[in-house]
This record gives C-alpha cells, sequence and structure tokens, in this order.
C-alpha cells in the first residue's frame, strides 16, 4: 500500500536542481550574514571606510570558499568513487592526454616545417643562416692587435685568450685600457657640457678641463698639474701625459695589419658572449680626443695628426665583429674622432699635406658596409641562436633577460611550456623581418639609405607585433628595438662624408684664399671624386647613381654651410634641430646634418 503522505523536505535527499539551487541560496544567505557581520564589527572597533572594504572582501572570500567546499565537495567525492564514474573519467583523461599529445605533435612538426621550408627558399638565394656565415675568420696572433700586450691588459681580467669568461676576475690584472678624462667624482665634480660637438657648431672648452684637472689636484694626485698655471692646451696636456705610455704602446701595436678580439662565439646563450673591449676602446678615443684638441691648441698639429689616426684605427678594430652594438659603438668612436678634426679646420690648423692624409683615412671608412655585418649577425646570433638555445632549455628564459619582473618570470613559465614548433615560428618571423624589411633598408654598394623603407619595416615590425600571440612571443622582445639602427648607421657615414668634403674645402681655401662658390671645383684636385648625399635617394637598377649630391653654399663671413638633408629628407636650409629641454642635443631625427664653424 502506498503512502501518499508527503514526506517532510528534511527527510527528502538533497539532489537535483532544487537542491543545487538550495545551496546557492543557503550560500548568499551565510555570505550576507558574514558581510553584514563583518562591517558591524569594522564599525564598532572605528576602522576606516577603506579598511572595511578590503576587510569585507578578504574574509567574504574566504568564508564563501568554506562554505562552498562544504556544500560541494562531498556529492563529488561521493560520485568519484563510483567504480563506473571513476572509469569515464579516466577515459575523458585519456582523451585529453591525447588530444594534447597530437596538438603538440602537430604544432612541433608545422614549425619546424616552415622554418625548413623558408630557410631553403632564402639559402637558394645564397643567404646563409649558420654560425660560420658570420664568425670573422681567424689571424695570426703575432699580426693581431688585440693579442698584442697592452691591448690584452683591456680585457685579460675576465677573458683567456680563447675568449673564455674568467672567473673569479683576475684582480691582478694591470689595465693600461683604463684611461679616462675624469677623476674620481666624489672628490670633484665632472665637469658638464665642455666637451664639443661638431653638429652642434661648438668647440671644446679646455679653459673649463684646466680648471678641472687644477681643482683635482688639491685633492688627489691622480692627474698631474705645473706648480704654476700655464696656457690651458699646456695644463691639459701634462694632466694627460700619464697616459703617454700605454699610448706609445697602442700607436706601436697599430701597426700590425689585423686585430680579432677573443671572443667565445660557441658561448651559449649567444647573449652571454662577454664583450669588454667595447668599452675600453671607447674611453682610449675620449682620451685621444681630448689630447689632439690640445695638441692643435698649443701647435703640435703632427702630434694631434698621429693620434686622429691612432683613434681611427681603434675604431677601425672592430669592424668584423658580427654584434650591432659593436658597430654602433664604432660609429660613436668616429664621431668622437671628427670633433678634433672639425676644431682643427675652424681654426685652420691642418697643412694641405695634413689635410690630404686626413681625407685619404676617412675615405677607408665604410661604415654603411657595417650595417650588414652587424645585422647579419644580430639576425644569426642573436635571433636564431638564442631561440634555439631557448627552445631547447626553456627553464632558462630568466638567464637570457635577466630577473625581471613578474612578467619576466610569467615569460619564463610560458616557454616551459609552449610546443618547440611555436619558438621556431618565432624564429621565422624575427629572420623574415630582417631579410625583408630591415636589411634592405641601407644599400652598401650604391651608398644609400632610405628612410621610407626603415619606416616600412617599422610598421611590419608594429603590425606583427601588435596583437599578442604564440608566434611573436618572443619576436616582440628582440626585433623593434632594431628600428633606430640604420638611422645612427645613416648620420654615422654622412657624418664621415661631410668631414672628407670639409677638408677639401680648407685644402681649396689655402690654395685660393677662398672657399669655392660650389662643390664641383674640388674633384679630382683636392678629393678623387665627391661623395653625395646618402639620404634622398632611391637605389638605381643600372650602374648608375639615383642618389643627391650634399648641399653646399658660402656665406657673407667667409665661411660656408654643408650639410646633408638629414633623416626627414627635407632641405631645411642647413637647419639643426636641438632636442625641448635642458639637454641642447641634436635631434638627428629632424633638421638638416650640418658642418658648418662657429661665428668669428
Amino acid at each position: 500500500m502506498n503512502d501518499d503522505k508527503p514526506k517532510s523536505i528534511w527527510k527528502k535527499s538533497w539532489k537535483g536542481p532544487r537542491a543545487f539551487l538550495l545551496r546557492i541560496t543557503l550560500f548568499l544567505i551565510i555570505a550576507w550574514l558574514g558581510t553584514f557581520l563583518v562591517m558591524f564589527l569594522a564599525s564598532w572597533l572605528g576602522v576606516q571606510k577603506m579598511n572595511i572594504f578590503f576587510a569585507m572582501f578578504a574574509l567574504t572570500g574566504a568564508f564563501a570558499i568554506v562554505v562552498g567546499l562544504i556544500f560541494l565537495i562531498f556529492p563529488v567525492i561521493r560520485w568519484f568513487f563510483c567504480w563506473r564514474n571513476f572509469k569515464r573519467f579516466l577515459f575523458g583523461c585519456a582523451c585529453f592526454a591525447t588530444l594534447i599529445a597530437l596538438f603538440y605533435a602537430e604544432e612541433d612538426w608545422r614549425g619546424k616545417h616552415d622554418w625548413e621550408t623558408f630557410k631553403s627558399q632564402w639559402e637558394a638565394k645564397g643567404e646563409h643562416f649558420s654560425f660560420a656565415s658570420v664568425i670573422p675568420p681567424p689571424v695570426p696572433d703575432d699580426q693581431n692587435f688585440a693579442m698584442t700586450p697592452v691591448v690584452a691588459t683591456g680585457y685579460e681580467a675576465v677573458l683567456d685568450k680563447n675568449g673564455h669568461e674568467i672567473q673569479p676576475p683576475d684582480t691582478n690584472v694591470v689595465d693600461q685600457l683604463g684611461m679616462s678624462i675624469y677623476g674620481d667624482s666624489d672628490l670633484v665634480k665632472w665637469p658638464d657640457n665642455v666637451s664639443g660637438y661638431w653638429l652642434e657648431g661648438v668647440k671644446t672648452d679646455l679653459k673649463v678641463w684646466q680648471q678641472y684637472y687644477r681643482a683635482l689636484a688639491a685633492k688627489t694626485n691622480e692627474f698631474p698639474v705645473p706648480l704654476e698655471s700655464h696656457s690651458s692646451a699646456a695644463d691639459v696636456l701634462l694632466a694627460l701625459s700619464k697616459y703617454d705610455p700605454a699610448i706609445g704602446e697602442l700607436r706601436q701595436a697599430s701597426r700590425l695589419p689585423y686585430s680579432r678580439f677573443p671572443l667565445d662565439y660557441d658561448t651559449e646563450p649567444p647573449a652571454a658572449i662577454l664583450l669588454p673591449h667595447l668599452a675600453a676602446l671607447k674611453r682610449c678615443s675620449q682620451v685621444l680626443q681630448l689630447r689632439a684638441i690640445a695638441e692643435l691648441q698649443d701647435g703640435q698639429s703632427d702630434q694631434a695628426l698621429a693620434d686622429v689616426k691612432l683613434m681611427l684605427y681603434l675604431a677601425d678594430s672592430i669592424r668584423t665583429e658580427p654584434f650591432l652594438i659593436s658597430h654602433l659603438v664604432r660609429i660613436a668612436m668616429v664621431n668622437i674622432t671628427l670633433q678634433p678634426i672639425y676644431e682643427g679646420l675652424a681654426k685652420h690648423k691642418w697643412s694641405d699635406a695634413q689635410l690630404d692624409e686626413l681625407e685619404q683615412e676617412l675615405s677607408k671608412l665604410d661604415l654603411l658596409s657595417g650595417y650588414e655585418v652587424g645585422m647579419r649577425g644580430e639576425m644569426v646570433l642573436c635571433q636564431i641562436g638564442n631561440i634555439e638555445y631557448l627552445r631547447r632549455l626553456p627553464e632558462q628564459f630568466p638567464n637570457l633577460v635577466g630577473e625581471g619582473d613578474s612578467e619576466t618570470h610569467r615569460m619564463a613559465q610560458i616557454c616551459r611550456l609552449i610546443p618547440s614548433g611555436w619558438f621556431y615560428q618565432n624564429e621565422l618571423r624575427c629572420v623574415r623581418l630582417m631579410l625583408e624589411f630591415f636589411l634592405p633598408t641601407v644599400n652598401p654598394n650604391q651608398r644609400i639609405v632610405s628612410p621610407p623603407a626603415v619606416r616600412k619595416a617599422d610598421a611590419a615590425v608594429e603590425a606583427d607585433v601588435k596583437h599578442h600571440n604564440p608566434y611573436n612571443v618572443l619576436e616582440r622582445m628582440l626585433v623593434p628595438a632594431l628600428g633606430p639602427a640604420s638611422r645612427k648607421f645613416a648620420y654615422g657615414q654622412s657624418s664621415v662624408d661631410l668631414a672628407r668634403v670639409a677638408c677639401a674645402l680648407e685644402r681649396y681655401r689655402l690654395a685660393h684664399g677662398e672657399y669655392p662658390e660650389s662643390l664641383d671645383a674640388l674633384a679630382p684636385r683636392f678629393i678623387p671624386k665627391l661623395p653625395h648625399d646618402i639620404i634622398g635617394g632611391q637605389p638605381s637598377q643600372g650602374s648608375g647613381s639615383a642618389s643627391h649630391p650634399l648641399h653646399y653654399r658660402r656665406t657673407s663671413d667667409g665661411q660656408f654651410v654643408l650639410y646633408s638633408v638629414g633623416w626627414n629628407e627635407t632641405d631645411d636650409g642647413g637647419a639643426v634641430v636641438f632636442y625641448k629641454g635642458s639637454s641642447g642635443r641634436v635631434d638627428i631625427s629632424k633638421g638638416d646634418w650640418v658642418w658648418r664653424y662657429p661665428a668669428k
């Protein structure tokens, strides 16, 4: 006999949708009561409203989790320990694991296939992607400038003669290249804005340097000074005489025909290859610059010429290195070298024979070819090499980019989990941008740099990394910083070309007593061939040049203005644009690149 009397709700089993809704309702009621209790206690204790909010949020959240677990965990456990349900769970896990394995296998195959296909297509065009294709060949030690004792002191505290890192650094090494024009900044503040800059039309103020060295001598014997002050040039030369022995050895070493610094190209990752010699060479150039300027003012133009030639040799000593940073440092060293040339021209300190020699030395500088060397090295070593390293050892991501912040650690975890095919895809995208966009921005053969091509490359990068996806995770880190490189190379080569023409103009002035009406009067007597403006032309398909000449005009005060149209490709009439603010530095992305002497 059936009992039609309804059962009490408290005797019913809590199953089905109604039970679920009941649990949710109870949860919300308890959460509300908990929130009310927290607010009441906080108000009673006098806690501020913001603190009440955070306390309420934290306690309510914790309370909700506990209540939710109480209501939900037991049905899940009961379901799970049913043998039939457990078998279903295992089968679902197996299917899910199979899908993941198939996904990884497909992505790995596709990524490697796409990369190998891309490589084959470009290798058929003559491109190379191996480390051997960018590493400079070895040279005999007895003909190698970098292996001479004086030069080796600049790196042998941290590198041995094979380029292997020395740990810990050898503190017994006496660094003869550890030159500096500055003393201890804790004793005397370094002078500000006293070094000249030819693009700004500013000469070096040796009086400030004289006062600096004398002030420093009152507190330390780091730089020698005379008991009584003489000319500013003589006092500066005496202060820098502490480096005479090392400079003499450098000059002797510069007679060697080759320069290959001992770098370990087998280092993993390639980003860990040490380049301690770059800073040492640049510091030497700064000392030689100040010394050459002082020598010119002291009437020692022969010694100044010798120092300028040594500076050019130091800059040239790293031209074969397959690192973009090496070539950017080389450009900086060349610009340091141009300052004494500029000041000697402004004050008519160079003789005709010296000017001829200077022009010949400058004509040997091919910075645009260095762009190709540096960018190919960047592509092979820093992009392919580093991505391949991470593909094999993804856990080393923090060691490659530095410990960094939470974003770095998040990226490290992502690198551990992603398929290896995604590394290949990142590799492909980085290299494609280099080959199709960045390398074509500079044409070393026709000596042209194309700002529109650079803008096109920047736009391609922006489009590639605009949206986050697995194929541009590493591309976003390795490519965007390359955009300004073309502009720096263009500015560096243009600076050299302007200096060459300026030397020829001074030779014309020495011969005729005034500057010419146009640059056409210079070649071939005063310069074999006039360099063109590397900006403002497009590469031609035939043998003819599609470039434009440099701009030149004489001024009413007997001087001249010589300039390139600069990065904006606009003839601004020889106008130089400075950054806004207190820096007073030239913005080379705007205005013209001008060679002009200070007003008399």
